[in-house]
């Protein structure tokens, strides 16, 4: 009559039982915790209770831990390699936070030093525990399963059942099965030593070094990335230079000559827009049609960059991330001389593309009295103008384009040195055109109307070409490739840790007392699970077909012949 048990979970060998903790032993690669004899030791043992705790799990989930907190900050605080204007403003607002929040860092938060310790303490823990679990767990691949133990009833899942086979066949059945099962298998003495699910330590060191690979990329990334805009009207072009770029940010080892060198224009954007339903005004088509060339002798190439398909050169990424209009704008002074003739630019404000920007005649304008002078317009485009609504256009495509500008002449700013935005309009120096009733002077034109300022000032002219222009981010982050490769891994290899057990087996075959064989299977498995007595109860089922339990002396024959496959029986004490 066979008998299978599990034991309780709780139920742990006994003392006496080293070969038991023999079989048992490295079924994981975790480093043992015997803590160094620290006042025998002195400076040497704390040096190693220091390295053990800094290399141990608990920590580096702890250092995991702090490092998603210290990046809190960098979301909610405004940075200075994101958005100097904006820190500007929170410094403002803010007098007693700010000085605090510099001292702390906040400011800059990737780049303070108690960010960076905590990175590279996590990298230092990351590495001490991944080298030697690796280097262990390839001794584990070049060894073999350890024999099987003296008393195979103290493992948590045992079977056994008397046979009339030989024990040399009863072995190599075992072995053959275990083999086809994928174990690895071995004979050693009267038993075979089997073990399966390798992979689970391979998880478990594949997702540590992803996350090694994944902090790498990002460091490299953050180091060596660049980022910048441009704005370009079609008819327009751009170099990648930095001189180039509206505005440009970079890594603290960027250099120049990491940039890419090439260059593009921009021959016509294309935009299409729902016409009517709940959806009216969402854009359907935006795609910008192109001409590049990759380093200084490069050929002109034709390409269409649309919104997530970016034009990929080299380590650089060129996004469609913007749009608007730039009207034609004509500046004739009171002689009738063209001063200015140029399409202007527009920001929009809104979905439907409603813009503001301003108008500059920096050089070359002289007023009725042959004075030197600058004019500047506060220009305020609606693409689509709907009579009464005055305010916002109605729909981003060119249905009923109107402009509003606002004369002023006087001293623009330029020429005292200060930086000033190419969109907004610096009145402190300026003058408003008055009409006849003393009113600023402030009118709408569509296409092809003109605008005439007092007292033979000269006249503006809305174009009736209208252009549009786009809005390009190139992106320079190096490391993205691995960073991406080392998610996968870490994800892969979490799964693998988490849902492959790694178990062993032994089945002992050797000849009892009365000549009959006696069989007996058991397995262990690293934690507790049900599948290992599964998994044994299934084994033994199939090898006691090859090998059919014998009769007992006191059984009747008949009953033995008739005699079911081996049944799973808990252990006294065993949970249920």
């Amino acid at each position: 009559m066979s008998e299978t048990k599990t034991s309780a979970p709780d139920s742990t060998p006994a003392a006496g039982d080293e070969d038991l903790g023999a079989a048992g032993s490295q079924l994981s690669t975790a480093p043992a915790e015997d803590a160094p004899n620290l006042p025998s030791l002195g400076v040497i043992g704390w040096a190693r209770w220091f390295w053990r705790q800094l290399t141990s799990m608990r920590v580096a989930l702890l250092l995991l831990l702090l490092l998603s907190l210290g990046a809190i900050p960098g979301s909610l605080i405004p940075q200075t390699g994101i958005d100097e204007t904006k820190v500007a403003e929170f410094r403002k607002a803010h007098e007693t936070l700010a000085p605090i929040y510099d001292k702390l860092g906040l400011f800059n938060v990737y780049s303070s030093v108690w960010f960076s310790a905590i990175y590279i303490l996590l990298f230092v823990s990351l590495i001490g525990c991944i080298v030697p679990r690796t280097w262990q767990f390839v001794g584990q691949l070049r060894g073999r399963p350890p024999g099987a133990p003296k008393r195979l009833t103290r493992l948590p899942a045992y079977t056994t059942w008397r046979t009339d086979a030989e024990p040399e066949q009863v072995r190599e059945a075992a072995l053959a099965l275990l083999k086809k099962r994928r174990f690895r298998a071995h004979l050693t003495g009267d038993a075979v030593a089997a073990e399966k699910g390798y992979l689970r330590e391979v998880g478990n060191l594949a997702f540590h070094i992803a996350l090694i690979v994944m902090l790498t990329a990002f460091a490299w990334g953050q180091l060596f990335k660049s980022e910048g805009n441009k704005l370009v009207v079609e008819g327009d072009g751009f170099s990648n230079t930095l001189t180039q770029y509206d505005d440009f940010k970079s890594g603290s080892l960027f250099t120049q000559d990491d940039l890419d060198p090439f260059s593009f224009n921009l021959k016509n954007f294309t935009g299409t827009y729902e016409a009517s339903g709940p959806n009216k005004g969402t854009p359907r088509i935006y795609k910008a049609d192109i001409s590049y060339s990759v380093g200084a002798d490069g050929k002109d190439e034709k390409t269409t960059i649309k919104v997530n398909e970016p034009l990929e050169i080299g380590d650089s990424k060129v996004y469609l991330v913007s749009h608007g209009y730039a009207p034609v704008i004509t500046i004739r002074d009171g002689k009738g001389n063209i001063v200015y003739r140029d399409a202007v630019p527009l920001l929009p404000l809104d979905g439907n593309v409603t813009s503001t920007g301003a108008i500059k005649v920096m050089d070359g304008y002289r007023n009725a009295k042959g004075e030197r002078e600058q004019l500047g317009f506060q220009a305020f485009f609606l693409p689509t103008y709907v009579k009464g609504n005055e305010l916002a256009s109605q729909f981003p495509a060119l249905l009923n384009p109107v402009i509003n500008l606002e004369a002023y002449h006087g001293d623009l700013g330029v020429d005292a040195g200060i930086p000033q935005s190419v969109y907004q309009l610096n009145k402190k120096n300026l003058k408003g055109f008055k009409d006849a009733k003393g009113a600023q002077v402030r009118e709408n034109l569509k296409p092809g109307e003109s605008m005439k300022l007092p007292n033979g000032a000269g006249t503006v002219t809305f174009e009736k070409e209208i252009k549009e222009w786009a809005g390009f981010q190139v992106a320079r982050q190096p490391g993205s490739g691995w960073a991406l490769a080392g998610s996968l891994a870490a994800i892969f290899g979490l799964a693998a840790s988490l849902f492959i057990q790694r178990r062993r087996v032994w089945v002992r075959a050797a000849t009892g007392s009365d000549g009959v064989t006696v069989v007996e299977m058991a397995g262990l498995g690293r934690s507790e699970s049900a599948k290992v007595p599964e998994e044994l109860g299934d084994l033994a089922a199939i090898l006691y077909e090859q090998a059919p339990g014998a009769p007992d002396a006191e059984d009747d024959p008949a009953e033995s012949e008739a005699s079911p496959d081996p049944q799973v029986v808990p252990a006294e004490g065993a949970e249920k």
